[in-house]
């Protein structure tokens, strides 16, 4: 019971990176276990007929891994990457992303195989085209963010960015090119997101209203004796705080495009860390 105990306090703690990591870990020891029947049900057909059986295909494929080389490649990258992510962006904006990313892979994937390619291709399951959405995502935010890499030395983000969607792009030579297609429109949603995103326009925002809904949904009413009226403020200094945050934040951003994230003071670090937990 410790060990359950200590998982679900671990769990409790994480950010959503991690929340998702710990996920797709457990279903895919799950799919070690069970793996007809979890492949069967939640990955993601390419024919358009089976999946209208199963449309929560088209979100659960996202979460089936089959091999361990495939789930560890994804959960690193999106380990970094995520974190990486959440420390310019929002939790909500990365469960949009990320999400939607995934669910625009799965689109794409049944579009190819039924106006494209009438062949009958291998079920969708992996996590790929939605870290290739958070990937392209931040790379397109922050294209000039350097990473030190063992051996290696410093890369810059767009670098990587590139090596991670050429060889999808390679992946798409295989008789069995599903994965890939999925992958490269991960990527193309990522890079819409992002675009978006920096004309303050979040694309997603539909889909964190349906996730909020479902949420409150089916969360316990609270019922107050009373209902007190109290004077409040006007928003408008609440607003102009927000103006100013955002601002600091677009200057940050700018200097690291610009100069590379070492070039940061302390305090603009300390300050990028939380907005990033907001």
């Amino acid at each position: 019971m410790n060990i359950i105990n200590d998982i679900k306090h671990a769990f409790n703690k994480a950010n959503i990176t991690e929340k998702i990591i710990y996920i797709n870990v457990f279903l895919f020891l799950i799919t070690v276990l069970l793996n007809k029947y979890v492949v069967e049900w939640f990955a993601l057909p390419s024919n358009l007929e089976s999946f209208l059986y199963k449309p929560w295909t088209l979100i659960s494929y996202a979460f089936i891994h089959q091999n361990i080389f495939h789930v560890v490649s994804n959960l690193l990258v999106l380990y970094y990457i995520g974190n990486l992510f959440l420390n310019f962006q929002t939790q909500k904006q990365f469960i949009n992303c990320y999400f939607l990313g995934g669910v625009f892979g799965g689109i794409v994937f049944l579009g190819y195989y039924y106006f494209i390619d009438k062949s009958v291709a291998l079920p969708l399951a992996g996590a790929s085209a939605a870290v290739t959405s958070i990937f392209i995502a931040i790379a397109t935010k922050i294209p000039r963010y350097a990473i030190q890499l063992r051996f290696i030395g410093s890369v810059e983000l767009w670098v990587l960015a590139a090596i991670w969607v050429v060889l999808s792009i390679l992946q798409l030579a295989n008789p069995d090119k599903g994965s890939a297609i999925a992958h490269l429109s991960g990527a193309i949603f990522g890079f819409i997101y992002a675009n978006q995103l920096n004309k303050g326009n979040d694309i997603g925002k539909w889909f964190e209203a349906v996730i909020n809904y479902f949420t409150n949904l089916f969360k316990p009413k609270k019922k107050s004796p009373f209902k007190a009226v109290y004077k409040t403020k006007s928003r408008t200094s609440t607003q102009d705080v927000s103006k100013t945050r955002q601002r600091k934040i677009d200057d940050i951003l700018d200097k690291i495009s610009k100069s590379g994230y070492e070039s940061l003071t302390q305090e603009e670090k300390d300050f990028l860390f939380r907005a990033g937990k907001n």
